[in-house]
């Protein structure tokens, strides 16, 4: 069974979450430290605490729309918040008891968890998941408002390492990687979020 764990670049107060967007969305957000209009608080957003998992996603910041990656801070109490209140993307019988209730549990839920493969620097498969977290509702309330501490745009940074790794630099741009570290979540909500290590 393949490990699911969180890794992330945190402190005792923060932890860092990575979005990317265009920078019709990303401009505002970093003028005002918050996300404004045009981003769309009624719909899902979703927050990864994995910087190579983004780096995958945003195509190293060349995919039409993900030009521009956001380093979010955001409080560790709302992290834990989102977890608590999150249901899986899929049924696992160790925590859901029917079908049903699953199904009705994440119609409801404000935070949706999937559990997706962790990349390496080439953006391959690594032999664990990363865990990226969906927002909707008051969940986006909350992050908007109440969770976000700092914005931060990486994008030259992102496209920095990815120069290095397309010249061969592997060893330079592994130095540039952030040091994320296993993420020290409670056992309770462990189980919740099928957490394995």
């Amino acid at each position: 069974m393949e490990d699911r764990i969180i890794r992330a670049v945190f402190d005792e107060e923060t932890i860092t979450v990575y979005q990317a967007y265009r920078p019709e969305i990303t401009n505002p957000a970093l003028i005002n430290q918050r996300f404004v209009p045009p981003f769309k608080m009624e719909r899902m957003t979703w927050i990864k605490p994995s910087f190579l998992w983004m780096m995958y996603r945003c195509g190293w910041t060349q995919k039409e729309g993900q030009e521009h990656v956001l380093a979010i801070k955001i409080k560790r109490e709302g992290w834990e918040w989102a977890v608590k209140n999150a249901c899986l993307s899929h049924f696992v019988k160790e925590i859901d008891s029917s079908t049903d209730e699953w199904k009705e549990t994440l119609r409801t839920a404000p935070v949706r968890i999937q559990w997706d493969p962790e990349r390496d620097i080439f953006l391959n498969n690594l032999d664990y998941r990363s865990i990226q977290v969906g927002l909707t509702g008051i969940a986006v309330e909350k992050f908007v408002n109440d969770w976000i501490v700092s914005i931060e745009d990486i994008s030259e940074k992102c496209r920095h390492i990815h120069s290095l790794v397309l010249n061969k630099k592997i060893v330079e741009a592994k130095q540039l990687l952030p040091l994320e570290k296993v993420y020290p979540l409670p056992n309770n909500l462990k189980i919740r979020i099928h957490y394995s290590s």
